[in-house]
């Protein structure tokens, strides 16, 4: 039943292998961080809201949000330089809100 209402919807299912676990593991954490950063706070108005809004956050996640797994880089993004003593006497930072104030990104001004 779910696999028909996914494939009217465009969306192919990958059967979990046997004896996998590590298969599950990383989109159960994905989908975790999803409902606790953006889903559990925003009200979804239909669709094409909560289509924006994933894009939006997909976009965050992999461009601008830290993982620890990769010492505070992002997936699509360089590891951030450390930095000097001096740039920390003179550090301003940009706060731009995404999705109605559920997603803060900082950025170095210039």
């Amino acid at each position: 039943m779910i696999d028909k209402l996914l494939a009217s919807a465009g969306i192919a299912t990958v059967p979990t292998g046997v004896r996998m676990p590590r298969m599950n593991s990383v989109i159960e954490r994905w989908v975790k961080t999803l409902r606790a950063e953006l889903l559990d706070r925003t009200l979804i108005w239909g669709q094409a809201h909560l289509r924006h809004a994933l894009r939006e956050y997909e976009r965050h996640y992999n461009e601008h949000r830290t993982h620890r797994s990769l010492a505070g880089a992002a997936p699509l993004r360089v590891r951030p330089q450390p930095l000097e003593p001096d740039q920390i006497e003179r550090l301003a930072i940009d706060r731009q809100d995404l999705l109605g104030g559920v997603i803060h990104e900082y950025r170095h001004a210039a």
